[in-house]
């Protein structure tokens, strides 16, 4: 809808840019608060929350690429284009890159993994909702053509020439939708932090929700760079939600029973 927040002269902010970034922010402090709940030392979940968005930054990028290699094969200047650096990326490469740094910090920091999880699992759904509010607002992720009365029309040039979204066309509001399903996710899983029967049931909970709900809203969508798989039975999106859904089935069978936490002074060494 306004992909530009403003423009002063040669500078302009993009609106998509900065509600990542609060979204990020906000996902952080969601996080730190609940780690020192569950007793893990907040300056290391601050750490670790650090490298896992950068990680992400470039996960979401390099999926971005691999699902539409033959576009980049063909023209490889555009994988260091201003347009391919504006885009969004594949929320889950950035996932699935976020996740492997991650689990590589709190191993080297000797933190308790599941545990560790369950606190950043409200976090990662709060943050993607103010996400998605950046991608309505670049025009990104769009959805089908549709006639739904709710149906949103595009008509910023500075959409269609950065992600190609269809302008003047009534399309599912795909991006609202997925805010939808992660604010109510955010809710759920902040109730369960503090109420959870064993470890890795919110992070579990999570991977499931989401996954199912991911694996629905991409038959709605309609933006390319999402990749297909079994000759076009599938996205590559739909195919990670089905894993998704897997580990976190796994994670509630395990029912790891929660242990007693003591929270770490801030600053501890060890």
């Amino acid at each position: 809808m306004h992909p530009q927040l403003f423009h002063i002269g040669s500078f302009w902010l993009p609106t998509y840019g900065l509600l990542v970034a609060a979204g990020v922010f906000l996902g952080l402090l969601v996080a730190s608060k609940l780690s020192a709940q569950q007793g893990i030392d907040p300056d290391k979940a601050w750490n670790l929350g650090i490298i896992a968005i950068l990680a992400a930054i470039v996960g979401a990028k390099v999926l971005l690429i691999i699902n539409d290699w033959g576009f980049y094969m063909k023209n490889p200047h555009e994988i260091f284009s201003m347009s391919t650096w504006q885009a969004g990326g594949v929320f889950y490469g950035g996932l699935i890159a976020a996740v492997a740094a991650s689990l590589w910090y709190i191993r080297r920091n000797h933190m308790p993994v599941l545990r560790t999880c369950d606190a950043f699992a409200p976090g990662i759904a709060l943050g993607h909702v103010l996400g998605r509010f950046g991608c309505f607002s670049a025009g990104c992720c769009y959805g089908k053509p549709t006639s739904l009365p709710w149906g949103v029309k595009f008509t910023n040039p500075l959409a269609n020439a950065i992600s190609g979204t269809p302008l003047n066309v009534r399309l599912q509001p795909t991006e609202l939708y997925e805010a939808a399903v992660e604010l109510i996710n955010f809710f759920i899983l902040y109730w369960m932090v503090k109420h959870k029967k064993f470890e890795g049931q919110v992070i579990g909970t999570y991977l499931f929700l989401y996954g199912v709900a991911r694996f629905f809203l991409e038959f709605l969508r309609d933006d390319p760079g999402r990749g297909s798989v079994f000759g076009g039975a599938m996205t590559g999106t739909q195919l990670i939600s089905i894993f998704m859904v897997l580990i976190g089935g796994a994670l509630w069978l395990r029912r790891k029973p929660v242990v007693e936490q003591v929270a770490e002074p801030v600053g501890a060494t060890k």
